[in-house]
């Protein structure tokens, strides 16, 4: 059960208003026709999943990054318009990408 239900059951009788919709539709991320590119390197000798073409607004970018670092729960930063995650996490940050809607290309291997 999450906040949201939870505060309907202790007040039932309450109508969201028009900037909690608003505060809703924000969360979501800009989608893009091109594909986000996905590849994979070696930087002092670990290994490291990069995320780069992203055409959007760097917040949406950040959340995004933000995003696939606790569901993957790993490390990573948000440098020079690229998502940097600290692993080999391909496979699964595509899967995570296309369930979102975004295109995504395998870059190197």
């Amino acid at each position: 059960m999450d906040l949201q239900d939870q505060l309907k059951n202790l007040f039932p009788d309450h109508q969201p208003t028009e900037e909690e919709e608003i505060v809703k539709s924000n969360d979501k991320i800009w989608m893009q026709e091109d594909p986000i590119l996905c590849k994979y390197e070696k930087r002092k000798g670990k290994p490291v999943t990069i995320l780069e073409g992203y055409t959007g607004a760097d917040e949406d970018f950040k959340k995004l990054a933000k995003e696939l670092k606790t569901k993957l729960s790993v490390g990573g930063s948000f440098k020079n318009d690229a998502i940097i995650i600290q692993g080999d996490y391909r496979d699964q940050i595509m899967k995570i990408l296309k369930e979102k809607g975004f295109k995504v290309k395998r870059v190197g291997g």
